[in-house]
């Protein structure tokens, strides 16, 4: 199913409205249908898809969340070596 906008004319006002159809003809009767068939300023276009997306098993929760925490930990280490290198950094010049 895809979305699709439309200008619709609703008691002499133009009012853009959206609708779930699997064509542009699809989506045409639709609005046809239910505002009437004059009612159409602008035809539908397709504004995105929709896509369904499966929930995850628990173990695949569970190795996703590990994942997210590996890259975590990994920028953690990251910033950690940069904070300790500014840190050995401002001490040499300290020195001098």
């Amino acid at each position: 199913m895809n979305k699709y906008q439309a200008g619709v004319r609703v008691k002499g006002q133009l009012v853009k409205t959206a609708v779930f159809a699997d064509s542009p003809i699809h989506a045409r009767l639709i609005l046809q249908y239910q505002f009437g068939m004059d009612s159409i300023v602008a035809y539908p276009t397709a504004i995105t898809e929709v896509a369904t997306l499966k929930p995850l098993t628990p173990d695949q929760q569970r190795i996703k969340s590990m994942q997210a925490r590996v890259k975590q930990d990994q920028a953690a280490v990251k910033a950690e070596r940069a904070r300790q290198k500014i840190k050995s950094g401002q001490a040499q010049l300290a020195k001098i």
